[in-house]
């Protein structure tokens, strides 16, 4: 057994648990219960903590330092593997094929049999330049003598893009005005002031260029200078300072950083400045021209990481039984190696991702992609007697894929090893061995064990999941009839095959398939400009870690302005990037140390205690509350806070209480639109970084501005009955009990006006649509088509395609 006892992370209430070893254990809960803090904050976060005490005290110094969780006993734990759903790191030359054992394999295969030989498994990577160099060398042995020796290693890499498969044109009447000179102020570039030292004063003063004259008068070697220099050392102000060419400086200052990551001044900058495009020399592969013209039976290493997994796995099998070249030692030579890509491959068909393809960048995979390549690594693994634990495995699949899912985690588990999942889908739910549900409610209101047991007696239990675990929105009597239509025609981004589409307008549309059968590329590739659409996906909120539901919403400003009002000071102490904020942290709340090529360690700030603010400020209260304990309040809690009675029981008129009632409009229907899409537990003050792809998107639902009117001459083609707004799987780390909510809301914006299209594989959604879009009949190049349009009895009834089949089976349990 783990034994667990007096666990107080976070918001667990000195949580006591006993788990079984080499069982399935699912943790269950509404969002916000405490899962997360018991499972992977607790459980796993200590057994990795001791397996790093296990290392040298010089090799803990450069790994990360861990805590001890808040808990009193923590026995019988193994070696734990921690499968999440964190976003696989953006870099260009991160691939599904690098991420994975894959890659490697295909490189050494090549090597092997690839005609003509090129060189070692290195001469097919991408990620290995080729390297010559010569010299003389003094060997001291004996009788001193020089030798000449060169040095050669073949690498893969393309010379001209460097491994990422694009090339970046720099637009240089962006980086610059050439009619002004640089003391001028001819730089456009956001941040490069006539002042700063690092940037345009290392221009003006290194002697290469003349600051005074205007650029498009440099002469040529001056221009060369400007554009082009190579790293060179100068002084100014008798400081050492490095010199290079301001092509070279903006690709390493700007290009070299995530897109998505850049602030969005930043972006827009590259954005207008800078344009990527497929590199010419390589087409796009990465590879050098030497690999890609060694092949196997035809295939070079560039075909191989392009195919569709699912055909790679089949080409892979079929080498074993073709002709090898003369005097290559046979195919069988590489049985093993054969043997082993083979399994690989095929984990990842079984896994439901046979529809990627080696070459795919790994920033491009969502959250419940990756965390599937991460258990490829995991699957044929022979370590037994290990704890996995997962985050929600079920993240984007059909139920069709579920299925699947559910047979890799029990095998897991027959191997011998503990399986803890958090999780709210009902069907991986139902393999359990044994159930742990955390609540009853989120944040302060949860972090209590409601029940530990069978599936069979959660079902009979009293608690939250219980009760919903066999909730089934039943069809609707009558659909809405659409008021227009949003037509696709020759559909062909990705894998679709001219796709030829009506979408309804004025209805809520469903768009159901499974995972690569071109959902997305539909919706998101395909849709008409100009049509009104906005997008609201699970993308990561662009902003800084000071980000918070109150900043982004908008909340902030209000609560600022009333604390204000009632204490007659300025709204600027209510800002912990402001007048308020704590000079020890900055208002961060915690204090950030670089560790230089390590990841930065965040400590609670010991002026503040985390709270942000100075403590003159928390002095100033609202109904007994400081600005600290309001950010730190559930928006449910918020809502009754600020929707409550007169402050303190006085009457109606006084100050405190009419100062809340300064601002009710904006405060309420913003944390009234937060509970409609099931944020009722998220606290005010909650860092946006530690949100959940759904609870991101859920968010961004809730800060779009109310639809307009509809019109009056009603809508048709071309005008539409509003926006239409595209979800991407909104029920992602739902529970079941707020399901139903997400449904509410949803008709809400249907009834207001909006045509709503979203990407679902949640039963309850597709049964409660007007209209269905399935696409399919598989994933990959065995999708991209649409085989049924129509209404969801219509679909259940005809149990024509997967997703018929397992809506009837939900609709009929």
């Amino acid at each position: 057994m783990i034994r667990v006892h007096g666990a107080r992370e976070n918001n667990l209430q000195d949580v006591t648990v006993e788990l079984p070893k080499r069982r399935l254990t699912v943790f269950t809960g509404v969002s916000g219960s405490g899962k997360s803090s018991l499972v992977f904050d607790t459980i796993a976060a200590e057994s990795q903590r001791l397996v790093n005490e296990t290392y040298s005290a010089f090799l803990q110094g450069f790994m990360e330092t861990r805590g001890r969780p808040e808990v009193d006993v923590l026995d019988g734990l193994t070696s734990a593997i921690v499968v999440d759903q964190r976003r696989m790191g953006a870099d260009p030359r991160s691939t599904v094929g690098t991420a994975t054992d894959a890659g490697a394999m295909l490189r050494v295969l090549f090597s092997r049999l690839g005609r003509p030989h090129i060189g070692p498994p290195s001469a097919y990577a991408f990620n290995v330049p080729s390297v010559r160099a010569s010299g003389a060398v003094t060997v001291e042995r004996g009788d001193r003598k020089t030798v000449k020796q060169t040095f050669t290693r073949t690498g893969g890499m393309c010379p001209r893009c460097e491994g990422r498969g694009q090339v970046s044109d720099i637009d240089l009447t962006q980086l610059y005005d050439d009619s002004k000179s640089i003391a001028e102020g001819a730089f456009t570039i956001p941040g490069w002031k006539s002042d700063s030292f690092w940037t345009v004063r290392v221009y003006a003063e290194s002697g290469f260029v003349d600051p005074e004259k205007p650029i498009r008068d440099f002469t040529e070697r001056e221009m060369r200078d400007f554009l082009h220099r190579e790293p060179t050392k100068v002084k100014v102000e008798g400081v050492n300072l490095t010199y290079e060419g301001l092509i070279p400086k903006i690709r390493k200052s700007f290009l070299a950083k995530d897109r998505e990551a850049m602030q969005p001044h930043i972006r827009a900058f590259v954005d207008r400045a800078v344009t990527f495009t497929a590199c010419p020399e390589c087409g796009g592969t990465r590879l050098a021209e030497a690999a890609r013209s060694s092949r196997i039976d035809g295939v070079s290493i560039a075909d191989a990481c392009a195919m569709q997994i699912s055909d790679l796995a089949a080409w892979v099998g079929g080498l074993g039984g073709s002709t090898a070249a003369p005097g290559d030692g046979g195919h069988a030579s590489v049985a093993p190696l054969l043997t082993a890509l083979g399994g690989t491959l095929d984990s990842f068909v079984e896994i439901g991702l046979g529809y990627l393809s080696l070459d795919r960048s790994s920033g491009t995979l969502s959250g419940g992609e990756a965390q599937r390549v991460k258990m490829v690594r995991h699957l044929g693994s022979a370590l037994t007697d290990v704890t996995y634990v997962f985050d929600e495995p079920t993240t984007g699949l059909h139920s069709h894929d579920i299925q699947r899912m559910n047979a890799l985690l029990l095998r897991l588990r027959d191997k011998g090893n503990t399986v803890l999942v958090v999780e709210h889908e009902p069907e991986t739910i139902a393999i359990a061995d044994h159930v742990v549900d955390l609540g009853p409610g989120a944040g302060t209101a949860g972090g209590t064990v409601c029940f530990e047991g069978t599936v069979a007696e959660l079902r009979r239990s009293a608690t939250v999941t219980g009760r919903h675990l066999g909730d089934r929105t039943p069809l609707k009597e009558t659909v809405r009839e659409p008021t227009g239509r949003l037509e696709i025609r020759g559909a062909t981004a990705h894998n679709l095959r001219g796709v030829d589409v009506d979408l309804p307008l004025g209805v809520l549309t469903v768009v159901t398939g499974v995972a690569g059968s071109g959902k997305s590329s539909l919706v998101h590739a395909s849709l008409p400009a100009g049509a009104g659409v906005v997008a609201i996906d699970q993308s990561p909120i662009r902003g800084s870690r000071r980000s918070n539901p109150a900043t982004y919403t908008g909340l902030l400003d209000p609560i600022r302005k009333v604390f204000a009002k009632a204490n007659g000071v300025k709204p600027a102490l209510f800002s912990a990037n402001s007048e308020g904020a704590c000079p020890e942290c900055n208002g961060a709340g915690v204090v950030f140390t670089d560790l230089g090529m390590l990841a930065d360690t965040a400590v609670t700030c010991e002026e503040c205690e985390g709270k942000r603010f100075r403590p003159e400020v928390l002095e100033y209260r609202l109904d007994g509350r400081d600005i600290s304990e309001v950010l730190a309040m559930p928006v449910t809690e918020a809502r009754e806070f600020f929707g409550g009675g007169p402050a303190g029981g006085g009457p109606a008129g006084a100050p405190a209480s009419s100062s809340r009632a300064g601002q009710p409009k904006a405060l309420l229907q913003t944390l009234d639109r937060l509970v409609d899409v099931g944020l009722g537990y998220l606290t005010l003050g909650q860092p946006l970084t530690t949100l959940s792809g759904g609870e991101r998107q859920r968010l961004k639902l809730a800060t779009l501005p109310p639809p307009p009117a509809r019109p009056s001459s009603g809508a048709g083609k071309g005008t539409g009955p509003g926006p239409v707004y595209v979800l991407d799987e909104p029920t992602a780390g739902l529970h079941l009990a707020d399901v139903e909510q997400l449904l509410g809301m949803l008709d809400r914006l249907v009834d207001s006006g909006v045509s709503v299209i979203v990407v679902e594989h949640h039963q309850a959604v597709m049964a409660h649509a007007d209209w269905i879009v399935d696409l399919g009949p598989g994933a990959g190049h065995d999708g991209g088509r649409v085989v049924f349009e129509g209404t969801p009895a219509d679909l259940a009834a005809g149990r024509s395609t997967l997703t018929g089949e397992h809506l009837a089976a939900y609709l009929n349990a």
